[in-house]
């Protein structure tokens, strides 16, 4: 049985041969240990991105089936994006930086982890109309024909998805938190306005590509990124009410053309924004971060029933301990795996002191587990 095959069956509670060891990528500080330490080559980790020819090779050397963020898509955010350019050096080495998105972001020395916001371009609708609408015009240069048709993506033995964009996460990327925030007081109507702008861009991006590629695709993936440790970074009130019809609208038109297999990708606990997302037809939730509040799929299976699936909820931290460990978040994985309708993966990209003998010894383990 091929992954595609094998992964599809598994969520949609058919049959299948074994579990597949899936993964979501690596910190780039981490390929650069694992060459320093001698597990790969320096050439093994260039050009090293979700589901492209180098993220399969390196699958091989670690027992990886596949990535589940393999995806393809057509150009459908901002166009053209800013241009980046550091704005002004800091006494302490810090640097004000433009960003592609036009926020104002502060990069430390020696810190990777992501960037503090200190302020933002979209501020108001003169801004809205002058700087970022016309970046947000669809034309059928959006999309290259020939991208794909002419791949060999079939030969990739592993689900191959459609990325259908964001509806709020990306907005929220423009804004800033704190400028989405302020915005849901001052300006409701130019909130709603940008959010639907941005969310018919993308569903005619999505529905040309659909149109044009004779590829077919095994399932549809969002980004989003609307939460964190403690819930939602705004009320669901207003995921519903501004993003709930962009959902249904854009997974309405993926499930016609026969894909069955919506995931979605937020981190943070997104107990909150589940209902939403489920009723508009987001039926796979994705990385299912554990994070500090125990994320499972189990509780939500209790609630949502068979039509809610997930691919994630493996804590990764494991990896950086020990086989004692490993053994007991596997453990901890097999009641879960028993649900149906779900594949574990690990919670989000493997981090800095990840032990690549560990990940040999994760994938070879979670294939035998009984599905």
């Amino acid at each position: 049985m091929d992954n595609n095959t094998r992964a599809l069956n598994i969520l949609n509670y058919k049959d299948a041969d074994r579990m597949p060891a899936v993964h979501f990528g690596y910190w780039k500080e981490l390929l650069v240990e694992w060459v320093e330490k001698g597990h790969i080559k320096k050439e093994d980790m260039e050009n090293v991105g979700d589901g492209n020819v180098a993220d399969y090779r390196l699958n091989e050397k670690l027992g990886w089936d596949f990535n589940w963020h393999t995806t393809r898509r057509g150009a459908a955010s901002l166009r053209p994006f800013f241009k980046p350019e550091v704005l002004e050096e800091l006494p302490d080495g810090s640097r004000k930086v433009l960003t592609g998105w036009g926020v104002i972001e502060i990069e430390k020395p020696g810190v990777v982890s992501i960037s503090g916001e200190c302020d933002y371009t979209l501020k108001d609708r003169k801004a809205y109309e002058e700087l970022y609408k016309p970046k947000l015009q669809f034309t059928e240069e959006r999309v290259n024909p020939e991208y794909f048709n002419n791949n060999d993506w079939d030969k990739i033995d592993a689900p191959i998805g459609l990325e259908i964009g964001s509806v709020a996460g990306d907005v929220r990327n423009m804004l800033t938190v704190m400028g989405m925030s302020y915005m849901i007081y001052d300006d409701y109507e130019l909130l709603d306005e940008i959010v639907s702008d941005y969310a018919e861009l993308q569903y005619q991006v999505a529905k040309y590509t659909l149109e044009v590629s004779k590829f077919k695709f095994d399932f549809a993936h969002y980004w989003e990124d609307i939460c964190y440790k403690n819930g939602p970074l705004f009320s669901p009130s207003v995921l519903e009410d501004l993003c709930a019809k962009h959902y249904k609208k854009r997974n309405d038109l993926v499930k016609s053309y026969g894909i069955d297999i919506v995931s979605l990708d937020c981190d943070g606990c997104i107990d909150q924004m589940i209902p939403i997302w489920l009723e508009n037809g987001v039926n796979t939730m994705f990385p299912i971060e554990v994070g500090v509040w125990d994320a499972s799929i189990a509780p939500w299976r209790e609630k949502y029933g068979r039509e809610l699936r997930g691919v994630g909820g493996m804590n990764k931290h494991v990896l950086s301990y020990d086989k004692q460990a490993v053994d007991k978040e596997i453990e901890r994985l097999k009641p879960l795996i028993a649900l149906g309708g779900y594949i574990p993966c690990p919670d989000h990209r493997l981090p800095p002191g990840t032990k690549f003998e560990l990940v040999q010894y994760y994938t070879e383990k979670i294939k035998t587990v009984k599905i």
